[in-house]
């Protein structure tokens, strides 16, 4: 009987937690519009538009210019604050990540909507651009651009995912400012016998 009281008591301490990511307020900018029907909410803004379903658990409260996310499930509210956050942050300012080539020969070229890789494969990489991000060529540093941060995100994981740095030189495709701790060589001579 005292077991069953303990978890019930446990159960209604994690409903009433406060999450401390869900609570804080999302400050809606000044050109973005917010419309919500049950279940769903589509941001608009200067840089595009992004809808998206959310579970009936949650609900958003407009006063203002400011969003107030609320939730009877805890496990989803911080999740969900954070999702609508970002979709307001990304029609009003935008998401964006550089990634650098390194070594020698490889090389990165924008070509219409494809990013043209060259290596040190036999054959150059095309990789088509997905709809709704943009790519910025500069010397050897790639911009991918989106109001999804999501999909900025993907894309970005898989063109770094064409060639991973090399453990050994550090050569092929990083985030910029990404530090890779290279593993020693062979040191020269060792265990060589004459």
């Amino acid at each position: 009987m005292r077991l069953t009281n303990f978890q019930s008591e446990l159960k209604l301490r994690s409903l009433t937690k406060m999450s401390k990511i869900g609570k804080q307020p999302i400050t809606v900018p000044e050109g973005v519009q917010v419309e919500q029907s049950k279940g769903h909410i589509k941001i608009t803004g200067p840089k595009g538009i992004l809808e998206r379903s959310f579970p009936l658990q949650i609900q958003v409260n407009e006063e203002g210019h400011i969003l107030k996310v609320k939730s009877d499930n805890s496990t989803l509210w911080g999740t969900w604050r954070a999702h609508i956050a970002n979709m307001v942050i990304g029609v009003s300012v935008g998401f964006e990540k550089k990634l650098e080539i390194q070594g020698i020969g490889y090389r990165v070229a924008l070509q219409g909507q494809s990013l043209v890789f060259q290596l040190g494969f036999s054959h150059p990489v095309t990789v088509p651009i997905l709809e709704g991000l943009s790519c910025e060529v500069k010397e050897n540093v790639v911009t991918v651009k989106g109001v999804n941060k999501e999909e900025v995100g993907q894309f970005s994981a898989y063109l770094r995912s064409l060639r991973p740095p090399d453990a050994y030189k550090g050569k092929g495709i990083r985030y910029l400012g990404e530090v890779i701790k290279l593993k020693p060589g062979k040191k020269a001579g060792v265990g060589v016998t004459a």
